[in-house]
């Protein structure tokens, strides 16, 4: 048996067969052009990479079964395992992107069964009662591909952009009428577990809000505790940082806040009231665009750093991977980690990376920038020259 792969440990090949009582996952796909499956599965609220295991199975017609691991709630992600060979031309084919997502409820094995693109779980009763609330919205998802659809075929056709907009424009009501759905089920089911798969679904953080408070204890406390806290702690951190959105406006005093920098020692904002200009960096290593703009940042940091400081503020890294960007491409201003307490991207209101927000001398918002854009730097230019 070959060893492929994994993120922790070795990746385990796992070789399909009748399912049982003691599997975890179990099922039968259809539509692959492949024997095997690609296994990912994290800890429920993990945010820390190194915990992301990879598992290998091998199918026999389609149908696989296997175990995870521990009695742990878990995200789980299938994909599709190719081995695609070039063309005539010489060009690799397109992968597909599909992939199959689902919550692994200790206790609570599952079955799929499907397409990659349209699926049924099943198995526990939690599953069971959770396809149910889906399957209330495939009106809805008819009328959705009915519209994607069109789009499509416009798009093909060379139909003007506008055009194509006024077609997609149901989606609006065709989304809003499927959280209704969704906040209705929840409502009407808060003492099943499957509410809070339900509920993990929904999108607008104030429904969510009054929905969780909705839950019965009993679920909250239960076997789904993990997902249901991970959604709390979500959602309280979304509406914190709708709050702090209306407060960051230009003209504003920036909060204070002290984090530790890259050596370990104390830092705090406001020790650099009085002198430059401020500019607050927020970034991480595995966001493409942030690591993109870092030669400009250097440029303009080398040619103002006379009368501008920058600080970068890390955003959802782990230490490691921080530290390493930080030397990789030798950003010579101050760094600190953010590491939730307090949460300054959340009292920032930070919603897009890089955001780049200029301070004023006296520690007040002069501009916010969010994205690399080439503004950014005209207005560093007429600011500071």
């Amino acid at each position: 048996m070959k060893r492929l792969f994994s993120y922790v440990m070795g990746g385990c090949l796992l070789a399909a067969c009748a399912g049982t009582p003691t599997d975890e996952i179990s099922g039968e796909l259809t539509g692959l052009d492949t024997d095997s499956l690609l296994v990912y599965s994290i800890p429920m609220g993990s945010r820390d990479r190194s915990e992301m295991k990879l598992d290998t199975v091998v199918m026999q017609q389609g149908k696989f079964a296997f175990n995870v691991g521990d009695s742990v709630m878990k995200n789980i992600t299938l994909r599709p395992l190719f081995n695609p060979t070039p063309g005539p031309d010489g060009r690799m084919p397109a992968m597909s992107m599909a992939a199959i997502r689902f919550t692994l409820i200790p206790d609570a094995p599952v079955t799929v069964k499907g397409t990659m693109e349209d699926y049924t779980l099943g198995g526990s009763p939690v599953y069971v009662d959770y396809a149910a609330a889906e399957a209330l919205l495939d009106p809805y998802m008819a009328q959705a591909d009915s519209v994607m659809k069109v789009c499509m075929d416009m798009q093909q056709k060379g139909v003007s952009r506008d055009s194509i907009s006024a077609a997609y424009a149901p989606m609006e009501d065709i989304q809003k009428s499927m959280e209704e759905v969704r906040e209705n089920y929840v409502r009407e089911n808060a003492a099943k577990d499957a509410a809070v798969l339900v509920l993990s679904e929904i999108r607008d953080v104030k429904v969510k809000a009054d929905l969780l408070e909705a839950i019965a204890e009993p679920v909250r406390t239960g076997v789904m505790a993990p997902l249901y806290d991970n959604q709390k702690e979500y959602t309280d951190k979304e509406l914190a940082r709708l709050e702090a959105k209306e407060r960051i406006k230009e003209g504003a005093e920036a909060p204070d806040f002290t984090l530790k920098d890259i050596n370990g020692k104390d830092f705090t904002l406001s020790s650099l009231r009085g002198g430059k200009y401020v500019v607050l960096d927020f970034w991480g290593s595995w966001c493409g665009w942030c690591i993109k703009g870092m030669p400009d940042m250097k440029k303009y940091y080398d040619k103002y750093k006379s009368k501008l400081e920058i600080v970068g503020i890390d955003c959802n890294d782990t230490e490691d991977a921080w530290k390493a960007a930080v030397e990789k491409h030798e950003l010579p201003w101050i760094h600190v980690r953010n590491e939730g307490n307090p949460d300054v991207p959340v009292m920032y209101g930070i919603e897009g990376y890089p955001t780049k927000i200029v301070l004023d001398k006296e520690g007040k918002i002069a501009k916010v920038v969010v994205g690399e854009d080439p503004a950014f730097y005209t207005y560093l230019d007429s600011l500071l020259k």
